[in-house]
């Protein structure tokens, strides 16, 4: 299907997300609904594409303290078509031990290490909260240029 005949996409926000991120909407229309898995998706494609949205804090938390919860969302998100982790932080950030917790920046990048190769979902540690943001935008629009 071509983009020209799918019309704009609609992000979807789910309804847990509690610090929802705010998308261009001159490029796309959000709406909040619940997910099966994942913080965002696209309308359409709920089942198929999502994005998990991390700061460092809540990130290095659940994969030190909330391991097998997390593990359950990942196991969801590893049978979809196109699913990642976003860091708003940089890898920097973990090596210089910018969160809270005495986690080991070692651990840390454990972690993230067996999301990426135990469930084949990217980990992109985006910088900030604004880089986070327009790469979850990208992602989902290239989602749905593609699949949608």
């Amino acid at each position: 299907m071509s983009r020209s005949s799918q019309g704009p996409a609609t992000i979807i926000i789910d309804t847990r997300e509690q610090e929802p991120y705010s998308f261009d909407p001159r490029l796309a229309a959000a709406v909040r609904r619940a997910l099966p898995a994942g913080d965002y998706s696209v309308e359409g494609l709920e089942e198929r594409v999502a994005v998990e949205r991390k700061s460092l804090d809540d990130f290095v938390s659940t994969v030190i303290h909330s391991r097998s919860r997390f593990r359950e969302e990942l196991r969801k998100l590893a049978g979809y078509r196109a699913a990642c982790v976003v860091v708003e932080a940089g890898v920097v950030d973990v090596l210089l031990h910018r969160y809270r917790g005495d986690a080991h920046p070692n651990a840390v990048f454990g972690n993230a290490l067996s999301i990426i190769l135990d469930f084949r979902i990217p980990v992109f540690f985006c910088g900030n909260r604004q880089a986070g943001c327009h790469f979850t935008q990208a992602y989902l629009l290239a989602a749905h240029a593609r699949w949608g």
